[in-house]
C-alpha cells in the first residue's frame, strides 16, 4: 500500500480522519508506523497529500490530513475488455488501474462463458475493491468506472462509435497485421479478447469499425499479462 486512500466517511472533521479495518491493519503491522510517523495520503477522486498520526492502537487509525498535489494525469486509453475469468478478472482490474486506465468496459464475445456474468467478482463491491487496491499501487485518487456490457452486436452497432470516437482504435489479435505501431502518447481505444481469441465474424465488424490489429508475436500470454504489455507498447512516450 504505497497510499492510504480515504473516503468521505473517514473524515470526522475538515481535516482529521478515523481508519480502521484493512488500512489500519497495514499501516500498523506492515508500515509498523508510529504516532508523530507521516504517511501519503490521498482522498478518493481529490488531491494527495500527507497524514500525520495522531493516534495509532489495535481499534482504530486517527490522521491530521493535509492535501495540497494533484494526482497523475490520466491516461489516455480507453480499455475494452472480453471478459476473462473471474480469478484473471481481479488482477487485471488491479493491473489496468495502476495504469492510469479510467475507463474499462467488460464485454461479452462469442468465447466468453455465459457463466462468467453470473460470477460474485462483478458485484460492484468486489470491482470497486480491486480498483481500490490499483490506486493504492499507483498512488492515484481518480476511481475508474467499469462497464458491463453483456451483447457483443449491440455494443458494437450502438456504443463503440462514441466511445472510441477520434482515438486510435486497436484491436490485440495475433495476425500479421499492424505489427508496427507508432509510440506516442495520443487517445486510443484497445480492445483486447478472450483466452480462446476473437472469431472471425467478431474480428470483422472491428475492422469495420476501424479497429486495426496488433500482435504481440507467436507468444499467447495470459490476459493479466496481456493487458499491461499492450498498454506499455502502445502508450510508451
Amino acid at each position: 500500500m504505497n497510499l492510504i486512500l480515504l473516503f468521505d466517511e473517514d473524515f470526522v472533521d475538515e481535516n482529521i480522519v478515523r481508519l480502521s479495518g484493512r488500512r489500519l491493519h497495514h499501516v500498523r503491522d506492515i508500515h509498523r508506523a508510529q504516532a508523530g510517523d507521516s504517511l501519503v495520503v490521498g482522498k478518493i477522486n481529490g488531491e494527495l497529500g500527507v497524514g500525520r498520526i495522531v493516534k495509532l492502537d489495535k481499534n482504530e487509525l486517527i490522521l491530521e490530513i493535509e492535501l495540497h498535489s494533484p494526482p497523475p494525469a490520466p491516461l489516455p486509453l480507453t480499455l475494452i475488455l472480453a471478459l476473462p475469468r473471474p480469478r484473471v478478472l481481479n488482477r487485471t482490474l488491479i493491473a489496468a488501474t495502476s495504469m492510469g486506465v479510467k475507463q474499462i468496459y467488460l464485454v461479452h464475445t462469442n468465447r466468453v462463458e455465459k457463466s462468467f456474468w453470473h460470477s460474485p467478482v462483478l458485484e460492484e463491491d468486489k470491482i470497486r475493491d480491486s480498483l481500490v487496491l490499483g490506486l493504492e499501487q499507483a498512488k492515484d485518487t481518480i476511481m475508474p468506472i467499469v462497464h458491463l456490457r453483456k451483447k457483443f452486436r449491440p455494443f458494437m452497432e450502438d456504443a463503440l462509435p462514441d466511445i472510441a470516437k477520434n482515438t486510435r482504435k486497436i484491436v490485440a489479435h495475433p495476425d500479421n497485421l499492424a505489427q508496427e505501431i507508432i509510440r506516442e502518447m495520443q487517445p486510443t481505444t484497445l480492445f483486447v479478447g478472450p483466452e480462446g481469441g476473437f472469431i472471425p465474424y467478431e474480428i470483422e465488424k472491428l475492422q469495420s469499425a476501424g479497429f486495426h490489429s496488433f500482435s504481440l508475436g507467436e507468444r499467447i500470454l495470459r490476459v493479466e499479462t496481456a493487458v499491461p504489455v499492450l498498454i506499455t507498447k502502445l502508450m510508451s512516450r
